[in-house]
């Protein structure tokens, strides 16, 4: 297996970078780019957007372009929710001001009873 994968963003070719620049003087081209695939890394996980996109520009290009195909994949119906506690209202207090304090909202998910 190669090292390599190329980017798979739909205009990365025609970005005017110079590490895409390739070819011989009288025919030069913009190339996409080459991502290197660490698969010996703890890090590495096959699942990683930038495994397949050179940039954030890349990936949202190719997301634009084929947004109806990905969400067709695996359509969203219906609404997902997840059970919370009741939201409880938590004040708190500087540990340099003790003039200054603020009240921020906590919500917790339930836990799942499974007996």
């Amino acid at each position: 297996m190669s090292d390599f994968k190329w980017c798979q963003g739909t205009n990365c070719h025609k970005s005017h970078t110079k590490d895409r620049v390739r070819g011989s003087k009288g025919s030069k081209v913009l190339r996409t780019k080459r991502i290197k695939q660490n698969t010996e890394s703890k890090w590495y996980s096959p699942e990683d957007v930038f495994n397949y996109f050179c940039s954030q520009g890349c990936l949202m290009d190719f997301i634009r372009t084929h947004i109806q195909r990905i969400i067709a994949l695996d359509p969203r119906n219906e609404p997902l929710e997840t059970p919370i506690e009741d939201p409880k209202k938590v004040t708190h207090q500087s540990d340099y001001n003790p003039n200054y304090s603020w009240t921020s909202t906590e919500i917790k998910e339930r836990g799942v009873d499974n007996a």
